[in-house]
């Protein structure tokens, strides 16, 4: 429920009186004493789906678009007329469960913190997920999220653009520029640290990480991630509830991203660069498309009829543009895709073919692993160009055709040259 209090113009106090009256809302009056155009001020609980039809109402009986209203959020009315009230918006399915515009409003700018703030959450937050991928550890690169601001900005562009308010648009979307560059600067220049500084081993193949090389191959299903992380956040922010939970969702679609650009350029690898870079564009442009599309659902519109209009045409543009933005984007996350689909086909068939042949081989060889080698390519479009099998066998057991076999039978089935190599492991078995 929210207490609502809002400043009377002179001459208007008995207009809102009948008003609230007919509503069967309970209020009280009183005297504003400060020497402004206001005279009177009336209080009164509501439940959060009666807000903004009762302001609307206020507004078209005399009040104007520029009354002062205050909306707090309350905890309980005991009286009958409140509960009365609270069932009749209830029962009313054309009521809206929602915060009024106000209120949404305000969150969203309170949302979007400080600018020295905001970078310097934003930059800590990139740097402890970039230590996370390297580390391989999930735990550090959600820990990451939950310190990234990006709800804030992500949500007021789709508010301030809902609502005409031109000046939270820029803002938000400012700041979403802003955050976006900080956070792959600041990956790039601590993974160049990592790697100068030899805080990792040489060796190591970065790309081959797995908390790595998951936010290389960007593929259709994470433009679903994105879409379902923007409507969760309007969703959530216009019911008035905690939006902490999909903050973290939000961030999830763009933080490990920008640090694996970073980590990418740190290890000179322009493509997988590229790579994460899209998947961080498609999840910011998913975000705020998913965000208008939800809030012009719910019906959040300004408040003349003039705006109405405007911010209409204004709306469709930018989600022309969006669209037009993700389906460019989109074609590399197809060519992603595809190659990753091939790619699992190809190892579920040799895979299949290697069990195979090696139960029709005389001696029982056993199937201990199988590796497969890329030929050079990288990341997202790297293909297995080489098959290590690793076979079991009993002492004096040899099958040396075993490699042409098998090479035949997975390259004939496949379609893809690929080299064969076999290695033996001898095992004992133990007599039962």
């Amino acid at each position: 429920m929210r207490l609502v209090q809002v400043s009377i113009p002179a001459g208007k106090r008995e207009t809102v009186a009948e008003v609230l009256e007919k509503e069967g809302v309970d209020y009280m009056l009183t005297n504003e004493t400060s020497g402004r155009e206001y005279t009177d001020i009336a209080y009164f609980p509501l439940p959060t789906s009666a807000v903004q039809p009762i302001l609307d109402e206020l507004r078209e009986a005399g009040l104007g678009d520029d009354a002062h209203a205050v909306i707090i959020d309350a905890e309980t009315d005991t009286s009958r007329r409140f509960e009365e009230l609270e069932k009749r918006y209830i029962e009313d399915r054309d009521a809206s469960e929602y915060i009024a515009r106000e209120e949404i409003t305000t969150k969203a700018r309170e949302m979007v913190p400080e600018l020295g703030t905001y970078l310097m959450m934003t930059v800590i937050s990139a740097v402890v997920a970039t230590a996370g991928l390297l580390l391989d550890s999930p735990a550090v690169v959600v820990g990451s999220m939950v310190i990234a601001p990006l709800i804030g900005p992500a949500m007021g562009a789709s508010i301030g653009t809902v609502l005409s308010e031109r000046e939270l648009f820029r803002e938000s979307v400012k700041y979403q520029l802003i955050g976006g560059v900080a956070a792959i600067l600041s990956a790039t220049v601590f993974a160049v640290g990592v790697r100068y500084g030899l805080l990792i081993p040489p060796e190591t193949e970065v790309l081959g990480i797995s908390q790595v090389s998951g936010r290389l191959t960007p593929d259709f299903l994470s433009l679903i991630v994105a879409l379902g992380a923007g409507a969760a956040g309007v969703l959530s922010l216009a019911s008035g509830v905690s939006v902490a939970l999909v903050g973290v969702m939000i961030a999830a679609a763009l933080v490990p991203p920008a640090a694996a650009v970073g980590v990418a350029i740190a290890w000179q690898q322009p493509v997988a660069a590229v790579s994460s870079l899209v998947l961080v564009l498609v999840n910011i442009f998913s975000i705020n498309l998913s965000g208008l599309i939800v809030l012009w659902y719910l019906g959040y519109k300004p408040t003349s009829w003039f705006q109405i209009n405007q911010t209409r045409s204004t709306l469709f543009k930018r989600i022309g543009v969006l669209l037009v933005a993700i389906a460019v984007l989109s074609v590399f996350l197809g060519g992603v895709t595809y190659a990753t689909v091939q790619n699992a086909t190809f190892h579920n068939q040799a895979q299949e073919d290697v069990r195979t042949v090696l139960n029709e081989t005389e001696g029982d060889p056993q199937l201990i692993e199988m590796h497969f080698v890329g030929g050079g390519d990288v990341l997202p479009f790297e293909r297995s160009e080489k098959v290590i099998v690793t076979v079991g066998h009993e002492k004096n057991r040899e099958f040396p055709d075993l490699a042409d076999r098998l090479s035949i039978r997975i390259n004939g089935n496949t379609g893809q040259r690929v080299t064969v190599e076999v290695r033996y492991v001898q095992i004992e078995t133990i007599p039962a």
